[in-house]
């Protein structure tokens, strides 16, 4: 089903954003057998989790455990991952992020990356779990209460990795 809603949606590039590329509990969207899934219907699959996955190595992208996501907004490696992103949209590509977190609220997709893009004036959607779409504004708006524009983006990892 979600094959064909890339394939529906004419994706191009499947665009793999968690650090560690593999499920336990959907052993299908491990990245060996996602990308000869994604390669059989025509889709292309990359795996960017070193530069765009929510849980950077780097250390000084953490506070008190958890992810800042300002501090690796920074980062050198985060910048080429979002100028890769630049290149593809700029090309007229058809990109889907890929991670594990299925609501984008929950989901550094929308924290990290989709604040990064919007701040290049890229538009972004989220696909929910039922397959409608969720503009990056609305899932923002959702996270802020709808006082973004007063207070900004300053968002964290849920969870502590360190």
């Amino acid at each position: 089903m979600i094959l064909d809603q890339l394939k529906g949606a004419d994706i191009s590039y499947v665009i793999d954003v968690r650090s560690s590329p593999f499920s336990r509990y959907q052993p299908d969207f491990s990245k060996e057998p996602l990308s000869q899934s994604l390669y059989e219907i025509g889709i292309k699959y990359v795996f960017m989790g070193d530069l765009l996955g929510g849980r950077p190595k780097d250390h000084d992208c953490y506070t008190d455990g958890h992810v800042d996501y300002r501090k690796t907004r920074s980062k050198d490696f985060f910048l080429r991952g979002i100028e890769r992103l630049k290149t593809a949209h700029s090309k007229g590509l058809r990109v889907c992020l890929l991670c594990s977190e299925g609501q984008p609220s929950q989901c550094h997709r929308s924290k990290l990356i989709g604040e990064a893009l919007m701040d290049h004036k890229i538009d972004v959607a989220h696909i929910l779990p039922d397959g409608s779409l969720k503009s990056q504004a609305d899932v923002i708006s959702e996270l802020t209460d709808g006082q973004s524009e007063m207070f900004g983006s300053q968002f964290v990892s849920r969870r502590a990795y360190r």
